[in-house]
């Protein structure tokens, strides 16, 4: 694939490049103008669907969890095809103030970067196939998933990806600002609701009585003692805590909500386990603790050298970045952990992601663009069979 990257690059017209980048930027700020909390992404479903039938792509979908997938037809329709992804919802609820701030080369929003500019260049991707009359070696697969962020536990993709596994082969996933980067691999993330509950009383009157509070808290303190290995990185988070009825009151139910992850799966079960030995030793009859499940992303990783991994790298190459390689928790999880080949790249720089001071660069886009193109033209090819 490195060869048919290289072959596009030199064989591709750039000149309508730098007005596709400043589309690219207005129209992700028009999808951030759209609220899109995790699980109410509706709203920006429909605005997208409407775009995939402005850009004549074909058999668009909305499913029940705002999923909207559409299909351009490549040349040869007997071989899978390869997906593009990037997800719509955000960490901010409904009533966020969205406004933006223009600073130069900087645009500050909440979500601008994460993920509107994924969502953004998704489109610009097939708009540049429909401007420039390209049609692809094989279909060609866009995706605006759900459920991504935060209890969405990959939802969204995880349904997707149910609905359109046989029709693909490779999968290119989309995240606004990781210009530069290639994610190679999924992590392993487990998040539990762990619950406390007990008859509770009077702060006075019944002292000494179990408070689900005081349970949590020393759970919470035997979490904050573990110390877990290196290598395989291995992480805990304790994200929120909530409880109690009011100041003078013995505790009848409270909370935590705990993020575990490790590049191992093995490592993550064993920590996991630690956390449940935990519980179980705290727990009595007066004092009653639960665990939930509430996130379950799997793990997986593409080959060092698969081709669509090197034609990533060499992509970037082509518009003189050296690529970064690096692991982490996207929706490429979970065809990664189907054993299908997945990358994550980026359109644009940023930061301050999941804040709402989150901000994009505007000078890398067109560059961001112009890697995109390359790598899905040469996915295509190479999916499809194409010698150069």
């Amino acid at each position: 694939m490195k060869t048919l990257v290289q072959h596009f690059a030199q064989d591709t017209h750039w000149n309508w490049l730098p007005a596709a980048a400043l589309a690219t930027i207005e129209q992700a700020v028009a999808i951030q103008q759209i609220p899109a909390p995790t699980f109410e992404e509706g709203e920006r479903a429909a605005y997208i669907a409407a775009q995939f039938r402005a850009l004549g792509l074909c058999d668009i979908q909305t499913d029940a969890v705002h999923n909207v997938w559409g299909r351009l037809p490549g040349k040869r329709d007997d071989v899978p095809g390869v997906l593009i992804s990037a997800h719509t919802d955000t960490v901010f609820a409904a009533d966020t103030d969205l406004a933006i701030r223009r600073e130069k080369e900087l645009i500050y929003g909440p979500g601008l970067g994460d993920n509107c500019m994924g969502v953004a260049g998704l489109l610009a991707l097939a708009g540049a196939f429909q401007a420039q009359r390209w049609t692809p070696d094989c279909d060609l697969w866009f995706l605006a998933n759900s459920r991504e962020e935060g209890l969405g536990d990959l939802g969204g993709m995880k349904a997707a990806f149910a609905a359109l596994r046989d029709r693909i082969a490779l999968v290119i996933n989309l995240e606004g600002m990781a210009f530069g980067h290639v994610y190679r691999a999924g992590i392993a993330v487990r998040r539990l609701h762990i619950t406390a509950n007990t008859d509770g009383g009077h702060s006075w009157l019944h002292f000494g009585r179990p408070s689900a509070i005081h349970g949590i808290v020393r759970l919470g303190a035997a979490i904050a003692s573990i110390h877990p290995a290196h290598t395989p990185r291995t992480t805990y988070n304790i994200g929120m805590i909530d409880g109690g009825q009011t100041i003078n009151a013995i505790a009848t139910h409270a909370s935590l909500w705990l993020d575990l992850r490790s590049e191992a799966p093995q490592a993550l079960a064993a920590l996991e386990n630690e956390v449940r030995g935990y519980v179980q030793g705290l727990s009595t009859p007066d004092l009653r603790l639960s665990v939930e499940v509430v996130g379950d992303r799997p793990a997986g990783a593409i080959a060092d050298d698969h081709p669509l991994l090197l034609g990533a790298l060499a992509a970037l190459e082509q518009v003189g970045v050296h690529g970064t390689l690096e692991v982490g928790s996207t929706d490429a999880n979970v065809p990664l952990a189907a054993g299908y080949p997945a990358v994550t790249i980026g359109i644009t720089r940023g930061g301050n992601a999941h804040r709402l001071d989150e901000y994009i660069e505007t000078e890398p886009t067109a560059t961001g663009l112009r890697q995109l193109v390359l790598l899905t033209l040469a996915a295509a090819a190479h999916q499809a069979g194409r010698m150069v």
